[in-house]
């Protein structure tokens, strides 16, 4: 199985760079610990203290990554002040930081098949208790194979 480039397997020519939409994203999201401050928003987190504890990461570590995220327009810093407190701030996901919900279930789902361990998160559909699944389709709506892709250039 190989990706098709207009009718013929894809064999690299060189290097594609900043034109390649997946380069373009992975300089943005290339990290894990990116992966994981969105994944801890989208569980409904929003403080700094509790995205360090939550993450185990450093808050020199969170800070930049949550300071690159916002850059980025993926999450929105809004301020905050709990009574008898300083002013603080909470991380809000965009629309763009929503727009990456199918990536972090597609790795959740790679992770669950091909590095299975016990426990952890299940994702289901609240209406009827259903699994989640991520699944390729074409803007008609018609689902795609790996074998039906064809990659093609845009100007």
């Amino acid at each position: 199985m190989a990706l098709r480039v207009a009718g013929r397997l894809a064999r690299r020519r060189g290097p594609v760079g900043d034109r390649c939409p997946i380069d373009r994203a992975l300089q943005i999201m290339g990290s894990r610990s990116a992966f994981l401050l969105l994944r801890e928003a989208f569980y409904g987190s929003t403080r700094f203290d509790d995205l360090v504890r939550l993450t185990g990461f450093t808050e020199a570590v969170a800070a930049k990554r949550l300071k690159e995220l916002v850059e980025h327009g993926l999450l929105e810093k809004r301020p905050y002040r709990e009574p008898g407190q300083r002013t603080r701030h909470e991380y809000i996901l965009t629309e763009r930081g929503h727009d990456l919900l199918p990536v972090l279930l597609a790795l959740a789902e790679w992770g669950r098949k091909h590095s299975p361990a016990t426990g952890g998160p299940a994702y289901l559909h609240e209406d009827c208790d259903a699994e989640v699944r991520v699944a390729l389709h074409c803007a008609a709506g018609h689902p795609v194979i790996e074998d039906d892709l064809v990659v093609t250039t845009q100007p």
